[in-house]
């Protein structure tokens, strides 16, 4: 992801503890650093992987994509209406598969480029 500057924005996403969970959000779904996207907008998901083959899946968007160590791989997403979409690795990759939430929200895009300007 590009800011306005043209620099690039590293996310790291992780998933929130059951000790830290506070009132409404999800035990081994909700993340500590949502990836917040603009709504009526292309968006265009480049992924990979750095140990094991994992699989980037997010149901209510209609994304499922493996996630292959050594390669790129792409898909795109058009989302509508804002809202905030759950998901997790879907692929047997390991000890912490189960615990490898996905949690994309999806803003108005002058929300978008905000949250773009204070990472």
């Amino acid at each position: 992801m590009l800011s306005e500057s043209g620099d690039s924005i590293e996310l790291e996403s992780y998933l929130v503890p059951e000790s830290d969970l506070e009132e409404g959000q999800l035990r081994l779904l909700d993340v500590d650093n949502r990836l917040i996207v603009p709504v009526n907008t292309h968006i265009r998901f480049i992924v990979t992987s750095t140990d094991v083959i994992h699989d980037f899946a997010v149901p209510s968007l209609g994304l499922k994509i493996d996630c292959t160590p050594g390669r790129l791989n792409q898909t795109s997403a058009l989302i509508e209406r804002e809202g905030v979409f759950y998901g997790q690795c879907s692929e047997i990759c390991g000890v912490w598969h189960g615990f490898m939430p996905i949690v994309i929200e999806a803003v108005e895009v002058s929300d978008f480029f905000a949250w773009v300007d204070s990472n």
